[in-house]
């Protein structure tokens, strides 16, 4: 059964068209990887699904018409977001800024230090003070702090150092293990979102071109869509 379904999504920034035709559908407990070159409009899409532009098009999300409610309406259903940028709450400090987003659920302090164990060690420090990657961190364990039903990570790896992207990897993988929790990750790295991804949609020009099972991305589909 279809968590959040979409379909034939469009939206516009002034005159300016974004999205033409975006369909994506992502059932209870799937990983789907929102992949596309860049400016094709992949957090444009994120952006309408968490009601922070207008769409027009079909926005369904656990039965509900996502179109009719405004974005904390539509965060209090169950949608999570790690944004592009972190964007974590400079003047707060890591504890602070993880119960700022609490609400009722089976995340709590507890399970996102023990998700990621550098938070615990840094519960007290002001979150300006925090590396990137540690900022990254913050940012997915504030969004898993709101219990959402879907998690949504806008190019959550981007930039950082190589350990830092494997310990975010891994934690995505023990989400998709131990939880039922839905996944839409926009990332550019093909080999890492192969081995948590269940299934892949592919956007060109604003308009869904491709979508499969991650096994099914050849590397000639892969070149033609998302390599430079």
């Amino acid at each position: 059964m279809s968590l959040l379904k979409i379909q034939g999504l469009t939206a516009s920034y002034g005159v300016s068209q974004a999205l033409f035709g975006v369909d994506l559908e992502i059932a209870a407990g799937e990983v789907v990887a929102l992949m596309g070159r860049n400016g094709m409009g992949k957090s444009t899409t994120v952006k309408a699904i968490c009601r922070m532009i207008a769409a027009q098009g079909s926005l369904q999300f656990a039965g509900q018409d996502l179109q009719r409610l405004p974005s904390y309406k539509a965060a209090r259903l169950g949608i999570g977001l790690v944004p592009e940028g972190r964007r974590c709450f400079r003047d707060l400090t890591v504890a602070e800024n993880l119960r700022a987003t609490s609400r009722p659920g089976d995340w709590d302090m507890r399970k996102v230090t023990a998700l990621f164990p550098r938070l615990g060690e840094r519960e007290g420090q002001l979150s300006a003070s925090l590396s990137g990657g540690e900022q990254q961190m913050l940012a997915i364990g504030r969004a898993l702090m709101t219990n959402p039903r879907l998690l949504i990570l806008d190019e959550a790896t981007e930039g950082l150092a190589p350990i830092i992207r494997q310990e975010i990897w891994a934690a995505l993988n023990r989400l998709k293990q131990d939880t039922e929790m839905s996944i839409l990750v926009i990332d550019k790295t093909l080999s890492e979102l192969a081995q948590v991804c269940d299934r892949a949609v592919v956007l060109e020009r604003g308009t869904t071109v491709w979508s499969g099972a991650m096994q099914a991305l050849t590397p000639e589909l892969s070149q033609r869509y998302i390599g430079v």
